[in-house]
């Protein structure tokens, strides 16, 4: 038992050194004009798998699979050590996560964060995005800014594919054991289904700017 214990506590060890390091590496770069864009062009080389589900200038290819253009750097480097390290799961993102480096996953993070966003056009019903409008300013705005354009800790949802924003609400209303520990949880737990539909409808058609 005590080797269990022991060797639980140094996997966990391991674990916050990794994130640790990786974190320093990242905002160093981040820091750093020349080496920032030195990344965007590696991150650029190195897209290929991306490019099949997230397309190579970060517009989802799949109307269930979220756009990666446009979003926070540190965001989306943050979001891929989850997968990494196996704080979040998928069965695609867990095993691409694993076999990229360090490095290659900072790159890949600066050059989808200085894509812009393409708003897939469709009709929405003018009245189902006005509910939306009213369900973000009430529930989402603190998190993720005025125009869902995003920050370091809250994804950018402005321009998102609208079945992915629905069945990403659904899970964390529905408490898919997958997002445990999510500060979402409570949030999508008051929302109803027509909430869900309506928000999803009014932050696909947004670019993310002031209007």
């Amino acid at each position: 038992m005590r080797f269990v214990f022991f060797a639980l506590f140094c996997s966990l060890a391991s674990l916050v050194h990794a994130n640790e390091e990786a974190a320093a590496r990242f905002n160093a770069l981040m820091a750093d004009d020349a080496l920032r864009q030195q990344a965007y062009a590696a991150g650029q080389e190195r897209i290929v798998l991306c490019g099949h589900c997230h397309g190579s200038d970060g517009n989802s290819k799949r109307e269930h699979i979220p756009n990666l253009a446009g979003q926070n750097p540190r965001y989306l480097f943050s979001s891929f050590e989850k997968f990494a390290d196996g704080q979040r799961s998928d069965y695609v993102m867990s095993q691409l996560a694993q076999i990229l480096s360090l490095e290659e996953r900072v790159n890949i993070a600066v050059y989808f964060s200085q894509q812009r966003v393409k708003p897939k056009a469709h009709k929405v019903d003018p009245a189902l995005s006005l509910k939306g409008a009213a369900v973000f300013r009430n529930t989402c705005i603190a998190c993720h800014g005025a125009h869902a354009q995003g920050q370091e800790s809250a994804p950018r949802l402005a321009g998102q594919p609208a079945e992915y924003l629905q069945r990403t609400l659904s899970r964390f209303r529905d408490k898919d054991p997958s997002r445990a520990g999510s500060p979402m949880l409570p949030i999508a737990a008051i929302l109803s289904e027509q909430d869900i539909t309506a928000v999803a409808a009014y932050l696909s058609q947004l670019s993310g700017t002031a209007q």
